[in-house]
Formats: C-alpha cells, sequence, structure tokens
C-alpha cells in the first residue's frame, strides 16, 4: 500500500470516528443527556495507522444516573450483570 493510500485509509478511519461521535452525541440529546467531553481521543488518532478511540470523558453524577438508569430499562434491568 502506498503512503497516499495509507493516508486516505486513515482519513476514513477519523472520519469514522467523528461520526460515530456525531451520532451518540445526537442519540444522547435525544434522551436529554449531555457529555459534555465527548470527544474523539487525539492521541488514538496519531500515527500513520491511527485507530481512533472514542473518549466519552467526563459528566455530572445526575448525567451519570440518568444513563444508568436509560440502560437499565433499555436491557431490562440486566445491564451489568453477569449472572
Amino acid at each position: 500500500m502506498t503512503t497516499t493510500e495509507r493516508r486516505r485509509v486513515a482519513a476514513g478511519r477519523v472520519r469514522e470516528a467523528e461520526d460515530a461521535v456525531e451520532t451518540l452525541r445526537q442519540g444522547l440529546e435525544g434522551m436529554g443527556l449531555t457529555l459534555p467531553s465527548l470527544r474523539i481521543d487525539p492521541v488514538s488518532c496519531a500515527g500513520n495507522e491511527p485507530a481512533p478511540l472514542v473518549d466519552l470523558g467526563r459528566c455530572n453524577i445526575d448525567t451519570a444516573l440518568r444513563l444508568s438508569a436509560f440502560l437499565e430499562k433499555k436491557c431490562g434491568g440486566e445491564a451489568g450483570h453477569d449472572g
């Protein structure tokens, strides 16, 4: 693979991560939740072959509890339980 092809692939990975962050942001906003630090981890995008990670960041206790309640409701009370 040429350098240009590698750069194109890398840019595509970063775009996918940006799209994922925006989709997640919109979904959370639809639930009335905001994760102010939601972003792509910049360090994971460094180098010739980035492996972008989504950094969910920090949130206040109320947001964490509301998100947990939503997930618990969606999972039928089985979220976070191994058995």
